[in-house]
């Protein structure tokens, strides 16, 4: 029985790794760009653009947000409605400015890519800069290349083991560990562990 669950869990984190590789193919295509000219824009590796496209290779959040911006094109874009719940939060127009308010019983969204599943835990405010989310990160899978971005990246450990590299040096992190960097620096991080890694990320700038 378990292998079974396992089985489905594999198939269904590669329809979900086709799904997105087949948007940013078509969205790069739609640009005019070759995989050169997107590697140049959004600072990832040709050879891993190119896995991901073809379903070979998962892409994290925030590497796949320089892709967006690459390419013009909102995060939530290269996801389908299967993988947000069907509850969207409200409209920045009806917030204020300065605070957000989320309850424990309100429907969050929710992305998959590969094999982490982002938990929106806030919604949108006008002029709130932080992205706060709730990350579960399956085993295994490919290793990602190191990427940076611009702001900053804060990550606790609630449950599991985590595998974060930073610079060219891994760390491994355990529940109650946490590590928060400048993103312009190279990092990456790994579940190598059999089970499931939860943790809660705060990244800027917003991704959503």
């Amino acid at each position: 029985m378990g292998t079974e669950r396992q089985d489905r869990d594999d198939h269904a984190d590669r329809e979900r790794q086709d799904a997105v590789g087949a948007r940013m193919r078509r969205f790069r295509k739609e640009r005019g760009l070759t995989l050169r000219g997107l590697s140049t824009r959004s600072g990832l590796s040709i050879g891993f653009l190119s896995q991901v496209e073809r379903g070979i290779s998962s892409i994290g959040l925030t590497a796949l947000n320089g892709v967006a911006a690459a390419l013009d094109r909102g995060v939530a874009e290269f996801f389908d409605d299967e993988g947000t719940s069907d509850d969207h939060p409200p409209s920045v127009a009806r917030l204020p400015s300065h605070f957000t308010l989320t309850r424990a019983e309100t429907a969050a969204t929710e992305y998959v890519s590969g094999r982490q599943t982002y938990r929106m835990l806030s919604a949108r405010g006008a002029g709130l800069l932080l992205e706060p989310l709730l990350v579960h990160i399956a085993p295994g899978g490919r290793r990602e290349d190191a990427y940076g971005h611009a702001g900053e990246e804060f990550a606790f450990v609630l449950e599991g083991e985590l595998l974060y590299g930073v610079d060219g040096v891994e760390h491994r992190l355990y529940p109650g560990d946490s590590v928060h960097l400048r993103s312009t620096v190279p990092h990456t991080m790994y579940n190598d562990t059999d089970r499931v890694t939860t943790v809660v990320s705060v990244v800027t700038p917003r991704l959503f």
